[in-house]
């Protein structure tokens, strides 16, 4: 549970930070997003479904099984699936408002320069 906290969203490794509002895991999460220029080399599915809204800057996401996608800043919201598998690359810094939904017990992550897949759970913990 986090409440008004700013921490690292997505591993020690990831180019994302947010302010959390509000995390309870079980429930739903609001987190102010900044991501730094770049992206870490991983593409990754979530343990939410999510709604956000870019506020600045430029996204591009890689999907890995699919087309990649361009986001600037808009009133339409980007809507994340548990199932997206991708990974986000800012184009400079970038900032966004997310709401995500309860937390599944795990979500998957591809590690291309290792050609491997990992199966996470909680505190990124491999199953």
């Amino acid at each position: 549970m986090k409440f008004f906290k700013w921490a690292k969203d997505g591993g020690p490794d990831s180019t994302v930070a947010g302010l959390y509002f509000i995390e309870v895991k079980s429930l739903f999460s609001v987190v102010l997003l900044r991501f730094n220029p770049g992206s870490r080399n991983a593409y990754h599915s979530h343990a939410f479904n999510s709604t956000s809204w870019l506020l600045s800057g430029k996204l591009w996401e890689k999907n890995r099984n699919a087309g990649d996608n361009h986001y600037g800043p808009s009133w339409s919201p980007i809507r994340t699936q548990r199932e997206t598998f991708h990974k986000v690359i800012s184009i400079g810094r970038s900032w966004a408002l997310s709401f995500r939904g309860p937390w599944d017990e795990t979500w998957n992550e591809y590690l291309p320069a290792q050609d491997q897949h990992v199966t996470l759970t909680n505190g990124r913990k491999e199953v």
